[in-house]
Order: C-alpha cells, then sequence, then structure tokens
C-alpha cells in the first residue's frame, strides 16, 4: 500500500483532494486526522504542513507527496519528481517599495532581503554575483520593509494585489512553481508499479483538462473539409447517418480553439453541433 502526503489545509489541500477524487479514489476528509485510509485505490493519506512534505517523502515516512516545487526546491531534499500537475502556479519573485530607485539587480548589493525561502534567493544571488543580507522571516514577508526589517522582500507571488497593498513593487520573476508529485527514491519495485498505477490515472486527467468533446452532423459532401478543421487525436470519428447524404463526426478539440473551429464548420454546414466535457482521456 502506498502512503501520499498532502497539504493539511488550504488551495492546495482542496486541489490535492479533487485530484485524488477524479481518478477514483475517496478520501475521508477530517481536521483532526493526520492520516486516513483511501478507498477505491490501496492508498494512505497524509495531512502535513506543505514545508514538511518534501523530508517526509525522502525519509520514506511517504512514499509520495503532492507539493510546491517551491518547496521541493528550497529544502533540497533528495525525491524524484514524478509528474508535473497542472495546479497551484505561482512564482516567487523580488520586490522593493514603490519608491525605490531600482534600475537593476545591481540595487540588492548590500541591501537586506527578507524572505521564507533564502536557499532559492542564496543560490539565484550567487549566480548572479550579488552580495546581499538575506533575512529569513516566517510569514508577513510583505510588510518587512514598512517596518524597517529589510529593503526589499522575496516571497511568492499569484495576482500581485498583495504586494500593491503593501506598496511594493515586483521587480524580478526569479522562480515559478507549481504543484508536482514528488516519489521517494528508495520505494521498491512493487510500491512502482502502484505509483505506475496511480499516475496513469492522474494522466488521464489532466490529458483531459482544456479539452471538449465535440459531436455534429454534416452534409457528407463536406466531410473532407471538416476533417481538415477537426483532425482530432487522430482522426475525428465518422459515423453514417439514417438520413442520406450525411454523418456524424466525432473529436476531441482544445477548448482555447473550440469556437474559432465550430465557427469554420457552422460555414461549411454542420448542424447539431453537441460539445461535452471530457472526464479522463486515456491514449
Amino acid at each position: 500500500m502506498l502512503r501520499i502526503a498532502i497539504q493539511a489545509k488550504g488551495r492546495l489541500n482542496e486541489q490535492s483532494i479533487e485530484l485524488l477524487s477524479e481518478a477514483g479514489i475517496r478520501v475521508a476528509e477530517s481536521k483532526r486526522k493526520l492520516i486516513s485510509r483511501a478507498g477505491g485505490f490501496p492508498l494512505e493519506v497524509l495531512y502535513l504542513r506543505d514545508d514538511d512534505i518534501p523530508q517526509a517523502v525522502a525519509m520514506g515516512v511517504a512514499d509520495l507527496g503532492i507539493v510546491g516545487l517551491n518547496e521541493v526546491a528550497e529544502k533540497g531534499f533528495r525525491v524524484e519528481q514524478a509528474m508535473d500537475l497542472g495546479f497551484g502556479n505561482c512564482r516567487i519573485s523580488l520586490a522593493v517599495e514603490r519608491t525605490a530607485a531600482y534600475e537593476g539587480l545591481d540595487y540588492f548589493r548590500g541591501k537586506r532581503v527578507a524572505t521564507s525561502y533564502p536557499n532559492i534567493l542564496t543560490r539565484f544571488f550567487a549566480e548572479k554575483g550579488i552580495d546581499a543580507e538575506i533575512h529569513t522571516i516566517e510569514g508577513s514577508v510583505e510588510i518587512a520593509p514598512a517596518v524597517g526589517m529589510s529593503d526589499a522582500i522575496f516571497d511568492i507571488v499569484s495576482s500581485g494585489g498583495t504586494l500593491i497593498s503593501n506598496g511594493l513593487v515586483e521587480v524580478e520573476k526569479v522562480f515559478y512553481s507549481e504543484a508536482v508529485l514528488i516519489a521517494n527514491p528508495e520505494m521498491d519495485e512493487a510500491k512502482r508499479r502502484e505509483t505506475a498505477q496511480l499516475t496513469f490515472r492522474f494522466n488521464s486527467i489532466l490529458e483531459s483538462r482544456g479539452m471538449k468533446y465535440v459531436l455534429m452532423n454534416l452534409p457528407a459532401e463536406k466531410l473532407q473539409e471538416a476533417i481538415v478543421i477537426l483532425p482530432g487525436m487522430r482522426s475525428p470519428t465518422i459515423l453514417p447517418l439514417a438520413q442520406e447524404g450525411w454523418c456524424s463526426i466525432h473529436a476531441v478539440i482544445s477548448e482555447s480553439q473550440l469556437w474559432e473551429r465550430i465557427e469554420r464548420l457552422k460555414e461549411i454546414g454542420a448542424e447539431d453541433i453537441l460539445v461535452l466535457t471530457l472526464e479522463n482521456m486515456i491514449r
């Protein structure tokens, strides 16, 4: 049986449980439990602080973990990155006070920079040849310049609204992060097989996101034109209709291309167009 560590609370917890649920894995949510047995797959779920997950996986306390790539990079524990999960996207950036005369990275020479990610920042400054004072603080990093604790900050940015409300401006985007599935590199073969089964489920879900299943009726004489518009994963599915001279076409289309393709299909005579959401896409 596998054991997977996920964040105990917060947005990443919700998205992790949603992914497990879509994969047919039932997790009993409880604010009091630190570990629970899942249904639908041989899996135990361990609830931890996000910054404890890389260590738990590296030590073998958990076989797998869902955590932000930023925490993996910051902690530096030896784990395998099994797959990107496509949610929890953010970046870690340098920000200065709005009134600062910022003209480039040289601004940070000799400056005090507050952060919860000292290791990522230390590596970045070393690569750029910048000698700065890095002050590690936990939580509320964005208020450090206002209270005189630092000249700048290095922190997670999503929308940038928190920076603006604290009189700061983002000046350097340093590290891009998203949720990843990490694995203990010392797992035995049985657990690796179970991990492959789990990632198979995850991949089928992630591949279906942003895709739509489209069905339509079309005059048979326009079929070749439609095939050019609707290539599908290999090629669209073509079915004859009872009405002579007509056919039905089924295809999977990227959501970003959906309306442009539908408009072109209508121009060549497509009718009765249905657009369905995909739950899974297994290749």
